[in-house]
This record gives structure tokens, sequence and C-alpha cells, in this order.
């Protein structure tokens, strides 16, 4: 038999948020690894931010979530990688998680947030967002996580998105044009990278018109 349903396991109705794009919750996220092949190289640190919004209807950042990651067994880790990033494997206050621990510490938020907006998934917001959903799908799969709440493929590029709006690629000179301060010495570190496209993606999306409510079905004569 089973139990009744509690409070907490109904969702909320939907939300400003989930009525701007479908019933999506936008969760920026930010990975540093081993290397370029998410098959082979390890995910040695991840963010995330969940998106909320403010009295006036404006994206704004959530509280982000993050985790450094042991190595998986198996995996890989270029050392040109860890010059770029910075990561030291062995600092002793790195406090790295298993895998699948450091999954469940960033995903118990998100998932917190769909409940509170009433939304169905959360899709991932990222700059270059493939590279960052592909590490997190591989890591996914290693690992055996049951709970993931990203949806599959579909995305956010912000690359795209700062493109269009600014003629900007690089993440960056796009943070600057949106009127943001870069730190090169901050960069590479996946909360702060996570932060600023969260930043950028808000901008972007809170001057462009939100869309018209969808019109009411006809009523038959």
């Amino acid at each position: 038999m089973n139990e009744p349903s509690t409070t907490q396991d109904v969702p909320a109705p939907p939300s400003l948020l989930a009525k701007r794009f479908r019933g999506y919750l936008p969760v920026v996220v930010d990975v540093e690894t081993g290397g370029f092949d998410w098959n082979r190289h390890a995910l040695l640190e991840i963010a995330a931010v969940p998106l909320d919004v403010d009295a006036d209807g404006r994206l704004v950042l959530g509280e982000t979530a993050s985790a450094h990651l042991v190595p998986a067994a198996g995996t890989e880790i270029d050392p040109k990688s860890l010059e770029v990033t910075g990561i030291d494997l062995d600092h002793p206050f790195r406090f790295a998680k298993p895998e699948r621990d450091a999954l469940s510490h960033v995903f118990a938020p998100v998932r917190t947030a769909l409940k509170r907006h009433g939304c169905q998934r959360a899709i991932l917001v990222g700059h270059n967002a493939h590279f960052d959903l592909n590490f997190l799908n591989a890591a996914v799969a290693r690992s055996g996580h049951k709970r993931n709440p990203f949806h599959p493929f579909s995305v956010f590029d912000t690359v795209t998105l700062a493109g269009v709006a600014y003629g900007q690629t690089v993440l960056a000179r796009a943070v600057q044009a949106a009127g943001f301060e870069w730190n090169a010495a901050d960069a590479h570190s996946a909360v702060y990278d996570a932060e600023q496209t969260a930043r950028l993606f808000c901008t972007i999306v809170n001057a462009w018109p939100a869309p018209p409510p969808p019109a009411p079905p006809a009523v038959p004569v």
C-alpha cells in the first residue's frame, strides 16, 4: 500500500519563471575538467546557479551550489588542463567528494527550486553549454545517478545569446559588454564562471520582452 503524499511532494503552481520558459527552470552550470573529452577526462569541479525572479518579475541569481570531485576511476587528467584551471588535486582544503556524492550535493538545491517554482525540469544554461552538459551526463552515467534533474540534451547557450546581444562570444568580453567587471585571476573557477555566466544570461533575458501569454482556446459557436 502506498503511503499518502505529503504537502512536500505536491509541486507548487507554475511561477512566472516556469511560465517564462515553458515549464523549464534555467540553471547555470560550469564545470572544470581534466581535459576536453567527456568520455575520457575527469570531472573535477562543478557549480550550479538556479535562477529566480524578483518582485518585478526579473531574473536574478539564486544560491550557488558547488563541489570539488575526486577523479572517477578510469578517467584521465591532462596536465595542461590543470595549468589552465589552477586546480591542485592534492590541496588539503579541496574537500573533494566522490562523483556520485558531488552530483547529489549539486542536484539537491536544483530539485528544491524545481518544486518551488512548479517547473517540470531544469534546463542547463552555460557558455558553450553542450561542453558542460556532456561532462555532466557522462558523470551521471558513470556514477549511476538516478535523479538527474536536467534535460538530457536541450540547453540555453550564452555564446549564442551574447553574440546576438553584444557581438561578443568570449565569456570575459561578453560579461564586460553586459556591464560587469571580469577578474581574470578568478576565472576558470567553476563558481566564478557560473555566476558570471548567470549574470550575463539574466541581463540579456531581462532586456528582452517576455512573450505574450497564449491565447485562450476558441469557444465553439
